[in-house]
């Protein structure tokens, strides 16, 4: 019978590497021995070793030939590691102004189930909450996975996360969530750990982990949507500041003599460049009600006024962006949300053009500004991600593989 090792001991030190081999798999979903050995900092030798025991264990599993060609190899693409299903699966829930959607996914990445649910507008915190925990245990189900396949649960909403109480900050876009407590709520429900965050924080890990940000060190994720918020990465890790507030460039101040802001403050950008403020801006020239979904399809067929709109927020956009290119210095900004995702290069090649005459020239040059490949799954895919990117406990029969591999 194996004891548990002795912290400092060779078990124990077994055990670690183990575990970082685990959790690299976790963020890497399908990866070589050489690019487990690169992330964990062990050796080649001990990564195949721990891959070997993992595999006899049945925890990991090859993909031959699957792995991309290393430029100036001779011969076949490397072998792929996958950690097998029975590892676990990751749980994925995104708030949204107007919708609840759910995934899962198995430490590969691979989205085993994903559904998503209309819901009205400022639609009340426990109603949705009870309809989230109802659509997570029917998507288990279809999968054929029960509660203690779970990994975690990543939970997704459209506001600041106050990282010291884990609470919905005074920003958010959904009124009745201030003051919440979405994790412990959803704990509640599910009996499941809870990971929480705010959407462009997902939508950063979900474009870093799948999308556009892939192979990135330095990415901002700007979610152009109701909102206007941004996910910073900084070094590959999210970067969410003292209090959970990092990223709300909404927030930023365009025209201090502007309207007044939801979070009291003039002149936001989201006053001039959210979905609600070109929408208003166009129903004055028309004089009628018009929503987001509608001047996006009139920009797309044409209409001249639309289009002029959209480029205008997005000139508005890149102030805020070059300020934050001049401080930050990103590698690439990947542009997502509903709006930023339909109007595609009508918002982004004005916003590129006011990075480029704003920023200064060398961080203009350095940085990358793409559409998001994601689409408008990124903030549910990304609480996938927060899942696989957070580690934790070694996922079931892990402890078995440890425990045959410590007396060799």
């Amino acid at each position: 019978m194996h004891g548990k090792a002795e912290p400092g001991s060779p078990g124990s030190l077994r055990e670690a590497n183990r575990n970082r081999v685990i959790e690299a798999l976790r963020e890497l979903g399908v990866a070589s021995r050489a690019e487990i050995a690169r992330r964990t900092g062990l050796s080649r030798t001990t990564v195949s070793t721990i891959v070997a025991d993992l595999r006899q264990a049945g925890l990991v599993v090859e993909q031959d030939g699957d792995g991309p060609p290393i430029p100036g190899a001779q011969g076949r693409p490397p072998t792929m590691i996958a950690l097998h299903r029975s590892a676990g699966v990751a749980v994925g829930i995104d708030f949204g102004k107007r919708h609840l959607a759910v995934a899962i996914a198995d430490p590969s990445h691979e989205i085993l189930a994903e559904e998503k649910r209309e819901l009205p507008d400022d639609y009340e915190a426990q109603q949705a909450l009870d309809a989230a925990a109802a659509l997570v245990e029917e998507s288990l189900a279809a999968v054929g996975a029960v509660r203690e396949d779970v990994l975690g649960v990543g939970l997704g909403v459209p506001g600041p996360i106050h990282l010291a109480t884990e609470t919905v900050g005074s920003s958010s876009i959904l009124p009745g969530w201030v003051g919440l407590h979405p994790a412990s709520e959803m704990t509640r429900r599910l009996a499941l750990p809870v990971h929480v965050e705010n959407d462009a924080n997902l939508g950063a890990l979900a474009e870093l982990t799948w999308g556009a940000g892939r192979g990135c060190r330095d990415l901002v994720y700007l979610k152009v949507s109701t909102g206007i918020g941004a996910g910073l990465v900084i070094g590959g890790q999210l970067f969410r500041g003292a209090g959970g507030t990092a990223g709300e460039i909404g927030h930023t101040t365009i025209d201090e003599t502007g309207d007044i802001c939801r979070c009291g403050n003039r002149g936001c950008l989201e006053t001039m460049a959210g979905a609600a403020a070109i929408a208003a801006l166009l129903e004055r020239s028309r004089g009628g009600e018009i929503d987001a979904e509608r001047f996006i399809e009139l920009a797309l067929a044409g209409d001249t006024g639309c289009r002029r709109a959209i480029a205008d927020a997005g000139r508005h956009i890149g102030v805020a962006v070059a300020n934050l290119c001049n401080l930050f210095n990103p590698e690439r900004i990947v542009v997502g949300g509903a709006v930023g995702v339909r109007t595609g290069e009508l918002l982004i090649e004005p916003l590129r053009d006011s990075v480029r005459l704003r920023a200064i020239p060398t961080a203009a040059e350095d940085v990358e500004i793409v559409p998001g490949r994601l689409g408008e799954r990124a903030e549910l895919l990304g609480a996938v991600a927060l899942v696989l990117h957070r580690g934790g406990s070694v996922p079931r029969g892990a402890q078995g593989a440890a425990a045959g591999g410590a007396g060799r």
